[in-house]
């Protein structure tokens, strides 16, 4: 397992305040691996999901740290979404 992909997954446990997320989603990081959001939280996995999100390392870390927002980075083609964009919106009040 990637350290990127472990931080990512506390913090975004952090964010969900022990709460699972309505839906599910996957962060596709490029030469990391995956991160799934669902009912349970967030884990390193690889399941389909409603929506994947793909970016790079760095702007996911951006994304992750505050320093990017989720929709600019959709936006400038820094983040690409593949699947129902509603429960991407959804994510986005999780990244905030």
């Amino acid at each position: 397992m990637s350290a990127t992909l472990d931080e990512a997954v506390k913090a975004l446990n952090e964010r969900l305040g022990g709460a699972g997320f309505d839906g599910s989603a996957k962060f596709d990081i490029e030469g990391e691996g995956a991160i799934v959001i669902d009912g349970s939280g967030a884990h390193i996995s690889d399941d389909d999901t409603d929506v994947t999100l793909s970016a790079s390392v760095d702007t996911f870390r951006a994304i992750l740290g505050g320093e990017q927002n989720a929709t600019a980075a959709f936006m400038m083609g820094k983040l690409r979404v593949e699947g129902d964009m509603g429960m991407a919106m959804k994510l986005a009040g999780v990244l905030a």
